[in-house]
């Protein structure tokens, strides 16, 4: 957007308009990105408790192999969720340098049309965390339920645990076992 001097002049308080929504848009974005962020961080940290609490149980191989797989599916699309680059933000000395003895509809305009593209620029990356903690969010959830299908085939008829005051079930013997004892 190229605009005359004169029209600069005359759209001074539209462009002043312009850039403070475009600022404050920026910092929406922002904050949505860090939501996502912290969401990451629960997914991380409950697929790993998860991964932990399958590890100290017996479970049935393969579908325990399975779960562990998703387990490590979700930490990895999670942690890469906040490892993506920070957002774009105007930066204070640029813009120092740049505009401190520009016309203020000149920088109005600039600055306006940098905070477009950067939003643009963090869009991108914003969707990548997004897809990426759905990725995360779909294996922790697929990690859950196959570590109770695999608890679940392992345990199997045994295993089972009583309620306090039953008794324990104990084996019964079997027929060969009785008739090798003397009697």
């Amino acid at each position: 957007m190229t605009m005359t001097p004169q029209e600069l002049k005359d759209q001074k308080e539209t462009l002043e308009l312009i850039n403070s929504e475009l600022a404050a848009r920026l910092a929406r974005q922002s904050e949505s990105g860090a939501k996502v962020d912290t969401k990451a961080v629960f997914l991380v940290g409950f697929a790993a408790t998860g991964a932990q609490f399958l590890a100290s149980r017996s479970f049935e191989p393969f579908t325990g192999t399975a779960a562990f797989a998703a387990y490590a599916v979700a930490v990895g699309f999670g942690i890469s969720v906040f490892n993506l680059a920070e957002y774009e933000d105007i930066k204070p000395r640029d813009v120092l340098d740049t505009y401190a003895r520009s016309e203020k509809g000149a920088t109005l305009g600039a600055l306006a049309g940098t905070r477009v593209g950067m939003f643009e620029k963090n869009a991108v990356l914003h969707q990548r965390k997004t897809k990426r903690w759905t990725i995360a969010l779909a294996a922790v959830a697929v990690g859950i339920v196959l570590s109770t299908v695999s608890l679940v085939l392992h345990t199997g008829g045994h295993d089972r645990h009583t309620e306090p005051g039953e008794p324990t079930p104990t084996p019964t013997p079997t027929s060969s076992a009785t008739s090798a004892k003397p009697h």
